[in-house]
């Protein structure tokens, strides 16, 4: 197969796997045990188990990172809150990042992994079938972001931001 191809396989299923494993799978992911995905693919039963069990022995994997990259952004953000010195920012950044990209990296080759258990007329068809499948499957709106902090308003009534 076309590195570009796999490429493109594999950028479609990280934008089908977001960044919330767990919402995803509420809503209908796996899509390897879809029934209309299954069939339109043509995925045997063989397929879908080793394509299961590269998710299950990966996405503890992918939680435990998660959940330790929440808590060090949740460091980081408390180090800005009370204005810590920058080289210990550029540490905390530095963890930060690092954590990010392991838990990419070991996202993008599950991704593969599972890519790799796909005939190439299955990859040729993942495509259409997944973009089909995301219109059928519309991810829920995101929630508002909260109101910035404001202060005490000013001398003429007016809301200041909080510093």
């Amino acid at each position: 197969m076309r590195p570009k191809i796999v490429g493109r396989v594999v950028a479609t299923l990280l934008l089908a796997a977001g960044l919330a494993m767990p919402a995803a799978a509420q809503r209908g992911f796996p899509w390897w045990k879809d029934d209309k995905v299954v069939k339109e693919l043509g995925l045997t039963p063989d397929q879908s188990n080793k394509i299961d069990n590269i998710f299950r022995t990966t996405f503890p994997q992918l939680r435990q990172s998660n959940a330790e990259l929440d808590r060090q952004e949740a460091e980081l953000s408390h180090l800005i809150a009370i204005s810590a010195d920058e080289s210990t920012v550029e540490r905390q950044i530095d963890k930060v990042e690092a954590i990010r990209a392991s838990l990419n990296k070991t996202r993008t080759l599950m991704l593969l992994h599972m890519v790799r258990k796909l005939t190439p007329e299955q990859r040729a068809k993942f495509n259409p079938v997944h973009e089909q499948w995301r219109r059928d499957n519309p991810r829920p709106p995101m929630p508002p972001l909260p109101p910035e902090p404001t202060r005490a308003p000013d001398a003429k009534g007016r809301p200041q931001p909080a510093k």
